[in-house]
């Protein structure tokens, strides 16, 4: 189901439940509705429903974003006190051709009543009294008193209860929208503090290979272009294939085995299929380059072991090394680059991950539990 569509269905049914309200929770519901046809009370009162629902998509669709969203409050009041005369009008132009209320028949003074039906008060050549009503007040002759109070006091209700609810679910999608922006704004500078970082610490590693004149330096490279086209490319996207990520990754590790040169043995494997699973960009490459900057040294014997397992739609991965002596480094896990990815994991997969950092004197291990789209 679309999402256009699915809102449609949500707004149609929405207006029938507000239609139902009276029907469903008065006692005599059914015997109202099947009197709606006939009954020009029952009319006014649906016809009043029908406005509110009419001045809520008029104030949330036109009013609100054309004067509340700009500040122009009293401008934003005069609109709605006119839709509100509006309506009141509307309503007391169906009252008006349902026409008046029946009234009983009060006699005229001086009229005669026929025999057998003279009430105690009557006397010959006397007018009776008015009759007493039970608020102990004398009533004249006339219609009785109109509900009209009533009317407008439940027009004014349906109203104001349009007007707030327009109002509320407007700022609850402003506030949304802001939230997404904040976070979309938040992301953006992780990955802008991420590129560059990594950037940097494989330019370190081509430069080792250049101080060496390794014949892999033109291999390094063709890896660093073909990855530095990856975070170009896609790195800039809200979400990437899984494939191209593993891709990426794979080129990384490429690029250490040549610096390295078979003096750190380096496993790496993946297994499961990742075909048509998406995950954000550059997240995984932060645990296996932090295995890489603490945990490969030619100097000193380590062991690098990393481990991508993709079952369904869950991700695991699995980073451990040795920890090695690097001069002016700074302690294992305490680099931006993780820093960083904890946080894109907080604001990307909330509830949808679980990440395991096991800090011990010789080893770093990650464990990343990872749930995809």
């Amino acid at each position: 189901m679309s999402r256009p569509f699915y809102l449609i269905l949500i707004h149609v049914l929405s207006c029938l439940a507000f239609l139902a309200l009276p029907y469903v929770f008065a006692q005599d519901g059914i015997a109202k509705l099947a009197e709606l046809p006939v009954n020009p009370h029952e009319q006014r009162n649906l016809a009043s429903y029908l406005l509110t629902i009419a001045f809520f998509y008029t104030s949330f669709y036109w009013l609100i974003p054309r004067f509340f969203e700009k500040k122009q409050y009293f401008l934003y009041g005069a609109c709605v006190l006119v839709c509100f005369l509006i309506v009141q009008g509307t309503l007391l132009l169906i009252n008006q051709q349902a026409g008046p209320p029946p009234f009983k028949h009060v006699p005229e003074p001086g009229a005669t009543t026929p025999r057998g039906l003279e009430t105690p008060f009557q006397d010959r050549g006397a007018m009776a009294p008015p009759p007493m009503p039970p608020n102990g007040a004398f009533q004249r002759g006339g219609p009785p008193q109109s509900s009209l109070p009533a009317e407008i006091s439940q027009t004014f209700f349906l109203f104001v209860a349009g007007l707030l609810l327009s109002l509320a679910i407007w700022i609850n999608n402003r506030w949304r929208e802001t939230e997404r922006q904040r976070l979309s704004t938040e992301l953006s500078y992780l990955k802008a503090q991420i590129n560059p970082h990594f950037l940097f610490n494989t330019l370190n590693s081509i430069y080792s290979l250049a101080i060496e004149r390794s014949s892999a330096t033109a291999d390094a490279i063709v890896q660093l272009s073909s990855f530095l086209r990856y975070v170009i490319a896609e790195g800039r996207q809200d979400s990437v294939s899984l494939t191209h990520e593993l891709a990426y990754i794979g080129h990384y590790i490429a690029l250490q085995r040549l610096r390295l040169d078979d003096t750190v043995p380096v496993q790496y494997a993946t297994k499961g299929n990742s075909h048509g699973l998406q995950i954000a960009p550059l997240l995984l490459i932060s645990f296996i380059e932090n295995a890489f900057k603490y945990g490969a040294s030619p100097q000193e014997k380590s062991q690098i072991d990393i481990r991508i397992d993709v079952t369904g739609n869950q991700l695991q991965l699995y980073v451990f090394n040795q920890k090695v002596h690097v001069a002016d480094a700074p302690v294992a896990g305490s680099g931006i680059g993780l820093t960083n990815t904890r946080t894109r994991l907080q604001l990307l997969y909330p509830g949808r991950h679980d990440l395991l950092i096991l800090d011990e004197p010789t080893s770093f291990t990650v464990t990343l539990n990872l749930i995809l789209s």
